[in-house]
């Protein structure tokens, strides 16, 4: 028999996955039920009919990814060296993802673990005074700049700047697979993942507290994905400072 602990913990479960379904439904004008793969072909296919705004944003995301690199370079090297001097292994830690289209690509991160102590899947999620994490770890995590080396991916056209996050695969959260945890959530792979996205500027970044965490995660990923638009984009690189500074911000 289930202890009471347990109990609320799947009915909590059960709660939010019926609350998401019928709102992520209507969000994406999904009726539901629906499978998964139906739910991503469509998505997918409301995407591609946007040609104007994919190619802008390509171009734009080439840029932006070229001017940013040359420019952060003395800051890339600072963190590189800082990295391979205070703990054993490389700069750079590779972990493969998923990308648009449910594909799994490559993507990279300054290392900001002990070698051996990071897990290479992923799936165990970082905790608050994670001991896995290095000091010039805690650091580069606490303002983000661990990110930075996914400006290659941008290039290489693995990432966007903008886009929902990029997960490791088998992600779970809350001891659930995502992909059970949340209807729909194949959808999210319609476009390219980010580096910074809606999900980010609203505060849904790092630990995760609940499924209600969880949910509001990809939630925000499907939001972004419907009203997809240039403007949206520089609106959430414009608040993307400040979110990480406050924690979150209103978008």
């Amino acid at each position: 028999m289930l202890q009471p602990l347990e109990k609320i913990r799947e009915e909590t479960i059960a709660r939010d996955r019926r609350r998401v379904s019928t709102r992520h439904a209507r969000a994406l004008s999904i009726a539901t039920p629906i499978a998964h793969a139906d739910a991503f072909i469509e998505v997918e296919q409301a995407i591609e009919s946007k040609t104007l705004f994919l190619a802008s944003k390509r171009a734009l995301d080439i840029v932006g990814a070229s001017v940013a690199l040359v420019a952060l370079s003395p800051v890339l090297l600072t963190i590189a060296l800082a990295i391979v001097t205070t703990s054993k292994g490389p700069a750079l830690f590779k972990q493969t993802r998923y990308g648009r289209g449910h594909a799994p690509f490559t993507l990279y991160k300054f290392r900001s673990m002990y070698v051996e102590r990071q897990d290479v899947s992923g799936i165990a999620h970082t905790v608050e005074d994670d001991p896995r994490v290095t000091r010039v770890g805690r650091f580069i995590r606490r303002w983000y700049l661990d990110e930075l080396p996914q400006l290659i991916n941008v290039l290489k056209g693995d990432m966007s700047i903008v886009g929902p996050r990029a997960q490791v695969m088998g992600m779970r959260a809350v001891g659930v697979n995502y992909e059970d945890l949340v209807p729909n959530y194949r959808a999210r792979h319609a476009v390219r993942p980010g580096i910074t996205g809606l999900a980010q500027v609203r505060g849904y970044r790092g630990e995760i507290k609940d499924a209600e965490h969880a949910i509001a995660r990809i939630d925000a990923d499907l939001e972004y994905i419907q009203s997809a638009s240039l403007w949206l984009d520089l609106k959430i690189l414009l608040l993307t400072a400040p979110s990480v500074v406050l924690g979150s911000v209103s978008c």
